[in-house]
């Protein structure tokens, strides 16, 4: 790690609460040891600090100077349902729980930049550090909103970032407008009427008609939605039948449909509840259907775009407008939604990565690369120092 920088005496112990994070990682809203050492850490620093929003969410608040500008800071807890199989030192200790999206490197982040932004305090304003439950699909950033979060503690804009295995070590990129894509959750179960495999003429084929269903599926973004725009619909679950010579009465069809625009958004559920209505129709089968948009696009504001990425380059990161979005979903769409704002991608990957290559978000394998560590905490102190400028 580049020791010339101005909180290298910090890392240390954030390198150790980091390992510390991952060793303990918990699921979505049983964030429990988590926040307790978040607050913990914020309590030290002499920061007001309010525990249990949303379920386990901390929110810590900074002031310095007179000024009422304020601005929120999120990292995300929780980790993902998965059997690490990394083999670190300070791999999962809990079966079933890892963190394979280094949300404990987010946390960790923000953490050293509360420390560091409390003793320089080179900013007039109010800055409050949010810590985030249940990220991975649940929707905590949903749950802290509705139980007040920005009532309790406005922000004029609100930033986060996220690290990015395939960007290397040292870059940064963002965009104005969209950067992560809404997710929707499909269930479709075929109900046929199940019988003797030796007499297809007496039963509907609910196996059948779910394989009519998932090629009829798979056309709907490549034939109903305008070629301009960006969506994908992934089946990534067929279940049904026990045995060989049985036709089984009922099988699920499962996916997810990703999409940056409402009315293509609209478009694709439409297309596929008719697409479902056709081949019951077809095959003498029934569909019941139940269409999930869990999380809403990420869209970046114009401004805090710009500001994101000026902060980038003002932490010393070689920053770049993100080609495009990513299909890839972030719950963090939702304070977007209640404040202007942007979410950055914080480039991890390391120049040699070993035999294996760098890990994918979500893999076995994965673990946060420390060395980010520095960047992503001279970001998040870059953002409250041009956002909240000290009095001259």
């Amino acid at each position: 790690m580049n020791t010339t920088i101005p909180f290298a005496d910090l890392l240390p112990d954030l390198l150790e609460l980091r390992h510390d994070l991952h060793a303990h990682p918990e699921l979505a809203f049983a964030e429990h040891r988590t926040a307790a050492r978040v607050a913990e850490a914020m309590r030290g620093l002499g920061l007001e600090v309010t525990t249990g929003i949303g379920g386990t969410g901390v929110v810590a608040t900074l002031r310095n100077g007179g000024s009422r500008r304020s601005i929120g800071l999120r990292a995300d807890m929780d980790a993902l349902p998965i059997v690490e199989t990394s083999g670190l030192p300070h791999a999962s200790r809990h079966p079933g729980a890892h963190h394979g999206c280094g949300h404990d490197g987010h946390t960790t982040m923000l953490v050293g930049a509360a420390r560091h932004l409390a003793r320089t305090r080179d900013f007039d304003g109010i800055v409050h550090f949010i810590f985030q439950p249940a990220e991975e699909g649940q929707g905590g950033a949903d749950a802290m909103i509705k139980d007040g979060l920005f009532e309790r503690f406005p922000c004029d804009a609100v930033y986060a970032l996220h690290n990015w295995p395939s960007l290397p070590l040292g870059t940064a990129q963002t965009r104005p407008g969209p950067i992560m894509a809404a997710a929707d959750r499909f269930e479709i179960v075929v109900q046929g009427r199940g019988g003797h495999a030796a007499f297809p003429q007496t039963t509907p084929d609910a196996i059948l008609a779910a394989s009519h269903l998932v090629l009829q599926l798979n056309t709907i973004v490549a034939r109903d939605i305008d070629p301009t725009e960006s969506a994908v619909l992934s089946v990534t679950k067929v279940e049904g039948g026990h045995a060989h010579n049985v036709l089984p009465a009922r099988v699920v069809v499962i996916g997810t449909v990703r999409s940056f625009n409402p009315q293509v958004q609209d478009r694709i559920e439409a297309r596929l509840r008719e697409v479902a209505a056709g081949v019951a129709a077809s095959t003498g089968t029934r569909m019941e259907i139940d269409y999930l948009r869990y999380y809403p696009a990420t869209i970046n504001s114009a401004d805090e775009a710009a500001i994101a990425l000026a902060a980038a380059a003002a932490a010393g990161l070689k920053s770049a407008m993100a080609p495009a979005p990513a299909f890839t979903s972030e719950d963090f769409a939702f304070m977007l939604q209640a404040r202007p704002g942007a979410y950055l991608w914080l480039g991890q990957g390391r120049a040699d990565p070993g035999a294996d290559g760098e890990h994918p978000l979500h893999h076995p394998g994965y673990d946060f690369n420390d060395d980010a560590l520095p960047l992503g905490i001279a970001w998040f102190a870059a953002l409250v120092e041009r956002q909240l400028p000290a009095a001259s």
